[in-house]
């Protein structure tokens, strides 16, 4: 997926995220939990992809190369609203069930459009801090791309269905799950060595599978593999991006080979 195609689906996914949000603001005098995202209200949702959004946005427009530092509240914008900074930062604490001011909307809204015109202005290849091996700008469009749209599918699934995603993003985001977020989530989390399990997921609207081999530390990707599987799991993108980001299995699956297996995925890749 190239540079402007990611721009467009980000700002589409954006928009969507803040009808929702605002959707779900309005549906009572307390915003409700986000069922995606236990122990999370609409305000803490707001709150945390907000602020991911301008933190990056500095990052990326100072062309940091080392990691800022998140405490610091002048990276963030807040408005002076106290509703609004109980809505940041995200600690272990009890969910926001104040209702959600419209200062804190029109904050995350502003966070994302200034994400992605400052994505847009840099192009995909500037050096950049990231949490990550590859270290450039390109690295965040493509995840908070796909962060902007996961959020926006828990926000949507608050009061209602939440819409499938645009299947070339899906697609992306499956195999960025192997490339980046399997190794990473290994690395945050205790995950077991693996002992050889080899899964397999074939997207049956469009040609792509991937076969993933854990072996002791390592995550193993081989695009299009067709070799031996323990257990294939093919379902369209948009719903192998649901399962593998922990949302919800996958709707009408064909599963050959070990079903048992599939649950131990989770323990492999811990979910964040």
């Amino acid at each position: 997926m190239d540079h402007s195609t990611r721009i467009r689906i980000f700002l589409a996914e954006a928009a969507a995220f803040d009808r929702a949000v605002r959707r779900a603001a309005g549906a009572g005098s307390r915003p409700p939990l986000v069922p995606a995202c236990p122990g999370w209200s609409v305000a803490d949702l707001v709150g945390h992809l907000g602020s991911v959004q301008r933190l990056l946005t500095h990052v990326l427009r100072e062309r940091l190369t080392t990691a800022p530092d998140p405490t610091d509240p002048s990276l963030y914008g807040l408005p002076a609203d106290p509703a609004v900074r109980a809505a940041w930062p995200l600690p272990d604490r009890t969910p926001t069930l104040c209702p959600v001011p419209g200062e804190l909307l029109d904050w995350s809204a502003q966070a994302a459009r200034g994400l992605a015109e400052v994505l847009d202005g840099l192009g995909p290849d500037v050096p950049v801090w990231t949490w990550s091996a590859e270290r450039t700008s390109g690295f965040w469009l493509r995840m908070q791309t796909i962060e902007q749209a996961v959020h926006r599918w828990d926000a949507e699934d608050v009061t209602g269905e939440p819409a499938p995603f645009d299947p070339e993003l899906a697609a992306d985001a499956v195999s960025q799950t192997f490339e980046v977020m399997a190794p990473a989530r290994r690395g945050w989390k205790p995950a077991p060595a693996g002992d050889g399990e080899r899964y397999r997921f074939r997207r049956t609207d469009g040609p792509e599978s991937w076969t993933v081999e854990f072996r002791g530390d390592e995550v193993r990707l081989e695009p299009g593999g067709d070799g031996p599987a323990h257990v294939e799991l093919a379902a369209t993108a948009s719903d192998l991006m649901l399962h593998l980001w922990g949302r919800r299995p996958a709707r009408e699956p064909r599963v050959t080979g070990d079903a048992g297996l599939l649950p131990y995925w989770f323990t492999l890749v811990p979910p964040v």
